[in-house]
C-alpha cells in the first residue's frame, strides 16, 4: 500500500488514456462487416455483458429493415471497452459512431463537447417517446434539458434475501430495514458449519466494485466525500461509523475471502443458497431468478437499500448509447442507437428472446410488458421504485459540490475511487485497520480537494 499520497490533478484525465491505451479495434463477430467504408457503415462499440450480446444476435432485424446500414461492433470487456471508447472519444478519433457509456461519463462528456447532442433526432421521432424513460435516468443522461445518451438498461441497488431461510430461523424482515437490523439479521442466519454466511458484500478493490455498495452506505450514515469547499470528509465520524460498520459485517458474518469477492461472487453464493442475504444491483435478479443458474429462483425476497439517518439510499447506474461529436455517420448511428433503446426492441426481446432477456431498468412501459410482468412479478415493484428514487443529484444529507450516488462525478474519481477501494479492501482483509485506511484515503482526496478550491 501506499503511504504518501500520489498527485491527483483536477484537469481532465480522460484525454490522457490515449497515451496509454491503444485504439487497435479487434471486432467482436456480430452482425455486418464493413465493406469498402460505405457511408453508412457504422461501428458500435459496446460492453460484451448478456444484454449487449443479445442485441448483437438481433442486430440482423435492423440490418434487414435499414438496408442501406451495414453494422460492425467492437464488443469489449467492460474495463476495456471503458478504456477504448474513453481514448477515443477524448482525442476525437472518429474510430466509433456509437458508442456505450454510463451516466458517470455522459454528462461530463457532453460538456467537454465530446458527444453528440441527440434532442434534436428525439424531437423529429414521436414514436420513440423518451418521455416513457425513467425520470431518474432521462435526468442523469441530460445536459440543460437535452439527452446526450440514452439509456440502454439501468439499475438500482437493493437487499437481497433468502425467504426460507428467514422463515425457517423465524425472522420476519423490515420492510424497509436499517443497517443495524441487517446486522442483527446476519447474526442470527450465519453458520460457519453448514457454510453458510449471514450476508455477502463487495469487498473487491475498484471503484465500480467495493465503493458501489460502501458509499451508499456512507450517504445513508450521513457521510459524504467532500463538503461545498471541497474539504475532503473521509475522516469525518459519519464516514468512519458507515465504514466500521461495513467492514466488521462483513468480516463477522460475511463471505470468506470478501477482500477479493465482487459481483459475481456473491451472485454464486447467494444462487446456490450459501447466503442469507446480499446487498447489490436490482439486476442480480437476472442471475437469482434464473432457473438455469439459480437454486432459490422463487425463494428470493427483495426490500430496499438499508438505511440509517437517511433513507432511499439505492444507487443509479446504466448502460447507454451516444454518438461521438466526430462521427462522419450521426444520422445512422441514430437510426442503431433508436431501435436498440426502443420499446419495439424491448417487446420484440421478451417475444423472441424471452422475457428473462428483457433489458430492464431503461423505460416504465417495460413494466407494463404482460410477458415480463409474470416472469418479473418478485422484484418488478422494488426495481422501479429503487429506480425511480434515485437522486444521483442528491445523494447526501449534507449539501455537496458532486453528483453520484455511488460514485462521484469529476473526472479524478477513476483514479481516487481506485486507491480509496485499495484502503478499503485492505481493511476488508484485515490488513489494515478502518482508522488507517481512511487517514490514507483522506490524503488521496485532500489532493483533488486543493486542486478545485484552486480553480486549476
Amino acid at each position: 500500500m501506499r503511504t504518501r499520497p500520489p498527485t491527483i490533478r483536477r484537469r481532465t484525465r480522460l484525454a490522457a488514456l490515449a497515451a496509454a491505451v491503444g485504439l487497435t479495434v479487434s471486432a467482436c463477430a456480430g452482425a455486418g462487416s464493413l465493406t469498402g467504408g460505405g457511408a453508412d457503415a457504422i461501428t458500435i462499440a459496446i460492453v460484451s455483458n448478456s444484454q449487449m450480446q443479445d442485441a448483437i444476435s438481433l442486430s440482423g432485424q435492423f440490418e434487414q429493415a435499414h438496408p442501406g446500414i451495414k453494422l460492425h461492433f467492437v464488443s469489449l470487456p467492460e474495463n476495456e471497452a471503458r478504456a477504448k471508447i474513453t481514448a477515443s472519444v477524448a482525442t476525437g478519433g472518429g474510430e466509433f459512431d456509437a458508442v456505450m457509456v454510463s451516466n458517470y461519463e455522459t454528462q461530463m462528456w457532453a460538456k467537454n463537447g465530446w458527444l453528440t447532442d441527440l434532442q434534436p433526432y428525439i424531437a423529429a421521432d414521436p414514436s420513440y417517446d423518451a418521455a416513457d424513460f425513467i425520470p431518474s435516468l432521462r435526468s442523469a443522461l441530460s445536459v440543460n434539458g437535452d439527452m446526450y445518451s440514452v439509456p440502454f438498461y439501468g439499475e438500482s441497488s437493493f437487499l437481497m434475501y433468502n425467504k426460507k431461510l428467514f422463515a425457517a430461523a423465524g425472522i420476519t424482515i423490515d420492510p424497509n430495514p436499517t443497517w443495524d437490523e441487517v446486522a442483527q439479521y446476519a447474526a442470527k442466519l450465519d453458520d460457519r458449519a453448514a457454510k453458510r454466511y449471514g450476508i455477502c458484500l463487495r469487498g473487491d478493490p475498484g471503484w465500480g466494485e467495493v465503493l458501489a455498495p460502501l458509499d451508499t452506505v456512507i450517504n445513508a450514515y450521513g457521510g459524504r466525500w467532500f463538503d461545498q469547499n471541497w474539504n475532503a470528509q473521509l475522516t469525518s465520524p459519519q464516514v468512519e461509523r458507515a465504514v466500521s460498520m461495513y467492514v466488521d459485517l462483513v468480516r463477522r458474518y460475511g463471505e470468506p475471502g470478501a477482500a477479493a469477492s465482487g459481483f459475481q461472487e456473491c451472485a454464486n453464493l447467494m444462487a446456490q443458497g450459501q447466503t442469507a442475504m446480499w446487498y447489490d444491483a436490482t439486476s442480480a435478479v437476472s442471475v437469482l431468478e434464473d432457473p438455469a443458474t439459480s437454486a432459490v429462483h422463487g425463494d428470493v425476497g427483495y426490500v430496499p437499500a438499508p438505511r440509517a439517518v437517511k433513507g432511499d439510499n439505492g444507487w443509479l447506474y446504466t448502460w447507454s448509447l451516444g454518438i461521438p461529436a466526430k462521427s462522419s455517420h450521426k444520422d445512422a448511428a441514430w437510426q442503431f442507437v433508436s431501435w436498440m433503446t426502443s420499446k419495439q426492441y424491448i417487446a420484440g426481446v421478451a417475444k423472441t428472446l424471452g422475457p428473462s432477456h428483457v433489458p430492464p431498468g431503461s423505460r416504465e412501459s417495460t413494466y407494463q410488458l404482460p410477458a415480463y410482468a409474470a416472469v418479473a412479478q418478485a422484484y418488478a415493484g422494488p426495481t422501479l421504485t429503487a429506480m425511480q428514487k434515485a437522486d444521483q443529484l442528491h445523494p447526501t444529507v449534507d449539501p455537496v459540490p458532486y453528483t453520484g450516488i455511488q460514485f462521484l462525478a469529476i473526472p479524478e474519481f477513476q483514479d481516487l475511487g481506485t486507491l480509496v477501494s485499495q484502503q478499503i479492501s485492505a481493511a476488508v482483509a484485515g490488513q489494515v485497520s478502518v482508522a488507517k485506511a481512511l487517514e490514507q484515503s483522506q490524503q488521496y482526496a485532500e489532493n483533488v480537494g486543493k486542486s478545485y478550491q484552486k480553480g486549476s
